[in-house]
């Protein structure tokens, strides 16, 4: 009998999914990041310095949905499909060390569900070559 299959991205090692919870953490991802912008989703994410307290392999994300997105129903249903996404695509296409903010646009709500999970996978693509490369810039 074969042993399962693991993703390129797994490495036999687990990489764990923890909430941003405080207002600070989202806000500097906004200012010390970057930003990956798709029709679907905005990205924003930032690496984490050494003296953060948390795991290095742990992958930290959060959600907003701001009210130009429509009332509350339509922010919590945009919430709720990111949230979805997060759980299924960051632990196997995310890098660890980093924080994401995951941002609904109006789209979200409306946008198809494949199509969705592709604008996010471009944005966590976009958003690892500009991390690579911000870091080749400082060494």
């Amino acid at each position: 009998m074969k042993p399962p299959l693991r993703s390129h991205a797994d490495h036999g090692e687990e990489k764990k999914l923890a909430p941003l919870k405080k207002r600070a953490q989202f806000l500097l991802a906004a200012k010390k990041g970057g930003k990956a912008a798709q029709p679907g989703v905005i990205l924003q994410y930032r690496l984490r310095p050494p003296q953060d307290d948390a795991p290095p392999r742990e992958i930290r994300y959060g959600l907003t949905a701001t009210r130009k997105i429509g009332c509350a129903v339509k922010r919590n249903r945009a919430r709720r499909r990111l949230r979805a996404l997060a759980k299924k695509l960051l632990p196997s296409h995310a890098r660890p060390g980093l924080d994401y903010v995951l941002i609904a646009r109006a789209a979200t709500v409306g946008r198809e569900s494949a199509a969705l999970r592709d604008d996010l996978l471009r944005a966590l693509k976009s958003a690892d070559k500009n991390q690579k490369n911000r870091q080749a810039r400082n060494v």
